[in-house]
């Protein structure tokens, strides 16, 4: 097996687990997808994918960041949550991950009521404004994945072009 083989493997594998990232919040996602295309362009010696494709694909990675990031504080800001709801919220999300798919689901906004509760709220409020976290989560998932599914159309094109 060639060394520039096991370097398309472990991009490939990179890629993988960066998808699997933009829905498990303990994995750097879009970077991990991102660094992946970078070390199977590297791998080619940057024959088929070059410097204007990758900054493109730098600008996308930093721009799903920037929106994940502005979608989950959004949602949680629109319902007013505490602090304590946007901490419960991401401990939400990480204890869901042994929970498989319906912990992924309901975990963030199990997390963020009980921290809304935590922070003295009744259970009307604190069940709203776990909606509104979770709902702001979500968006920055999807947006994510999309912007992924994006990058990969985006490193195919060049590849096959260049």
């Amino acid at each position: 097996m060639s060394l520039q083989i096991l370097w398309y493997v472990l991009a490939a594998a990179l890629v993988l687990v960066g998808l699997a990232g933009t829905l498990l919040p303990a994995l750097p996602g879009v970077p991990l997808v991102f660094i992946g295309m970078l070390l199977a362009a590297w791998a080619d010696h940057f024959a088929h994918v070059g410097t204007f494709t990758l900054v493109v694909l730098g600008a996308l990675t930093v721009l799903a960041l920037v929106v994940d990031f502005v979608a989950g504080l959004l949602g949680a800001r629109r319902v007013g949550a505490s602090r304590y709801a946007l901490i419960g919220a991401a401990l939400g999300t990480v204890v869901g991950l042994f929970f498989g798919l319906p912990g992924l689901l309901f975990g963030p906004f199990a997390g963020a009521l009980l921290g809304e509760l935590g922070a003295g709220a009744t259970l009307h409020r604190a069940a709203g404004v776990g909606l509104g976290t979770w709902l702001g989560f979500l968006v920055g998932s999807v947006v994510k994945l999309g912007v992924c599914f994006a990058m990969l159309g985006i490193f195919a094109f060049a590849w096959v072009i260049g």
